[in-house]
């Protein structure tokens, strides 16, 4: 059954779109992660346009991230204070990404950078898990447990000036950094489509010295309300958001969620993540591979 999508200016298939939106669905219940990572590389290689599917993607993290936050919430494990410097970063950065898209839109260089960013992001990020989990699998197999990291933030934050105390996180740093990690984090989110959270989680736990019960909540209320705004920005200025798309992400992803929690539950943390770094890194070598492939049709203009 297919359906017309008056954004993309193509028509799909509905039970692919929906298929498509439960996997990614039943992938973030199963690791945490809210999936638009990888909504957007699976709608570019289905056809939708790479700027049409990072506009869209980013409604469809919207909609994943609530459910989140409340949950989050009733257990306690979401800082407001750092959030709020969070989402103001965040903001910021949607805006500045607006401006950003815009630009390489009238260059037409949109599409190249979208693969570029995700290939290189991807790559980057899928090393880095599978480098930690398979560490983690192998130590267990020997029996020597891994030892546990300390947790305090980078030189670098330490250096910022001026000190705001978040009590809830347990820290005592400058609000520069957490803005300029919400900024750049927005940034993304207005290019990509992404949430942000396979970004912002490391970068909270590693580099501000985040408490880890409430890293995933925080992030998730910086990704709601940052997305929201991607949303709206990209609908009011490059009006690249498919809402007949979002729709049908939505439909697939919240079904695939409760799918993947309980999938979650019976298979073991580390192997898991091994699973995941898996799946991102094959995504970001099709990407590679799709910025060096020759197109099946070849167009030349010739100047008589």
């Amino acid at each position: 059954m297919d359906i017309y999508l008056p954004i993309a200016g193509l028509s799909v298939n509905i039970v692919v779109i929906i298929l498509l939106g439960g996997a990614v669905g039943m992938l973030s219940g199963m690791f945490g992660v809210g999936g638009g990572f990888l909504t957007t590389p699976l709608l570019i290689f289905y056809g939708i346009p790479p700027t049409v599917a990072a506009a869209s993607a980013s409604t469809q993290v919207t909609g994943a991230s609530v459910s989140g936050v409340f949950a989050h919430m009733r257990r306690g494990g979401v800082d407001f204070h750092m959030g709020a410097v969070l989402v103001v970063g965040g903001l910021l950065g949607t805006l500045f990404g607006a401006v950003l898209f815009e630009l390489l839109e009238t260059w037409g260089q949109a599409d190249t950078v979208i693969n570029i960013l995700y290939t290189l992001l991807l790559g980057g990020i899928g090393g880095l898990m599978a480098k930690d989990a398979w560490q983690s699998v192998s130590a267990k197999r020997s029996g020597k447990p891994v030892p546990a990291s300390k947790r305090r933030h980078h030189p670098l934050v330490a250096s910022l000036p001026g000190r705001w105390r978040f009590y809830r996180s347990g820290l005592y740093i400058s609000p520069l950094a957490p803005l300029i990690l919400g900024f750049l984090t927005g940034i993304l989110t207005m290019l990509l489509g992404v949430g942000g959270g396979f970004i912002m989680v490391p970068a909270m736990l590693y580099i501000l010295g985040m408490s880890a019960n409430v890293v995933v909540g925080t992030s998730l209320f910086q990704i709601l309300f940052v997305t929201m705004s991607s949303t709206m920005v990209h609908s009011l200025t490059t009006r690249a958001v498919d809402i007949v798309l979002a729709i049908f992400l939505l439909i697939g992803s919240v079904t695939g969620a409760q799918i993947g929690a309980r999938l979650a539950q019976r298979m073991r943390p580390d192997y898991l993540r091994l699973l995941l770094a898996a799946i991102v890194l094959i995504v970001a070598l099709r990407m590679a591979l799709g910025l060096g492939w020759q197109p099946d049709e070849i167009y030349t203009v010739q100047f008589l």
